[in-house]
């Protein structure tokens, strides 16, 4: 039990070498935080279908995303405006028009399993 915290060590435990594995397994608290962050993102199903959109086909201003999700356009820029704080997408701007795509590979990676079925 070389992995239990001391606050838990008094504890008893049925499989004492499982624990250690799941404590391994769970590893650094921030890491988890961070993926927590992640699914969090895409927990919103209006979150999820601009995603989705920017996934399937590349980069989109904020009108074509509102047209393509039915959502208004304060909406989509509100949602993306939190996606881009989570470092999820990035827009590069083009005259007066910005087009968003998704930037952060471990989302583009979730995206990819989330839209094998839609395919």
């Amino acid at each position: 039990m070389h992995l239990v915290p001391a606050d838990r060590a008094d504890r008893r435990t049925i499989d004492g070498h499982r624990v250690c594995d799941a404590i391994a397994a769970i590893g650094d608290e921030a890491h988890v935080r961070a993926w927590a962050d992640r699914f969090s993102l895409l927990a919103d199903p209006k979150r999820l279908a601009l995603l989705l959109a920017l996934h399937r086909t590349g980069p989109l201003a904020v009108s074509d995303l509102a047209i393509a999700t039915g959502m208004n356009d304060p909406a989509v820029s509100q949602a993306l405006r939190l996606l881009r704080a989570a470092g999820a997408v990035a827009g590069e701007k083009e005259g007066r028009v910005v087009r968003y795509r998704v930037v952060d590979e471990d989302v583009r990676l979730l995206l990819k399993h989330c839209a094998a079925d839609a395919s």
